[in-house]
């Protein structure tokens, strides 16, 4: 790897504060981050999750997101990593990091694919398709693990008109599920109660024992982030599919 420069200091106050300067352009930059006991990604990395804990969101925080991407961090590592820090710095601090992460991984698709449209739109991958659960959904559903430690957290994505069977989420105490909507348009109903639209950004708390189905609306692909809220002796009890009129009725 190239040795790494740094002049921002000299150029912005040079004159004004010389020795920040030259801490900032000889110290911090010329010496520890050609440290070679840490690799560069993995210091780039430790370097956006010690600005987000710190609440950072200024542009220091997005030149060294820029960073990152050029190291080599995914969309998904980005991703990965947020959602991880977030659970310890605080979630509010995830969302303002997502936010300037999705204007550096920007991804441009094709016109005409619109499921890479879709996953161009959000930070999370699609994943691979969802063939552990698909007889309990209606049309095709894809699954893309965030985080199996601690907290189990995955992203759903549905294409535009699937959606999962009525089902319950039961426990002996604790359990249940958060929603979060990342992308696209989707519904989330309970039993005896009229049908949640969802967009990016929208949160759905899942109590234990209560009937619910979520999914895509028909003309948009939707994706959730699938939360599992940890219990004892949890289970799924999976039942009927949604009916196709009450489905269609939606808008």
């Amino acid at each position: 790897m190239e040795k790494i420069v740094q002049t921002a200091g000299r150029d912005a106050l040079g004159t004004f504060a010389p020795d920040f300067a030259h801490y900032n352009d000889d110290v911090l930059f010329g010496e520890n981050w050609n440290n070679r006991d840490i690799d560069h990604k993995t210091r780039c990395i430790v370097t956006v999750v010690a600005l987000m804990a710190s609440g950072v969101t200024d542009s220091s925080l997005k030149y060294h997101l820029e960073n990152a991407k050029k190291a080599g961090v995914t969309k998904q590592e980005i991703a990965a990593v947020i959602t991880h820090a977030a659970f310890y710095a605080g979630w509010p601090k995830g969302w303002a990091v997502f936010n300037m992460a999705k204007d550096v991984w920007t991804e441009t698709a094709p016109a005409d694919d619109a499921r890479a449209a879709h996953e161009a739109s959000m930070l999370f991958p699609i994943g691979a398709p969802n063939d552990g659960f698909a007889q309990y959904f209606i049309g095709q559903s894809y699954l893309a693990p965030v985080s199996k430690e601690q907290v189990g957290i995955f992203n759903v994505t549905f294409e535009p008109g699937c959606r999962n069977n009525w089902h319950v989420h039961h426990a002996g105490k604790g359990g249940g599920q958060i929603l979060v909507c990342v992308g696209g348009r989707g519904y989330y109903q309970e039993w005896g109660k009229e049908a949640v639209e969802m967009r990016p950004g929208d949160c759905i708390n899942i109590p234990v024992d209560v009937k619910h189905w979520h999914g895509a609306a028909p003309d948009s692909w939707f994706s959730h982030l699938a939360i599992e809220v940890p219990g004892e002796n949890g289970s799924n009890e999976w039942l009927e599919p949604v009916d196709d009129a009450q489905y269609k009725s939606l808008k």
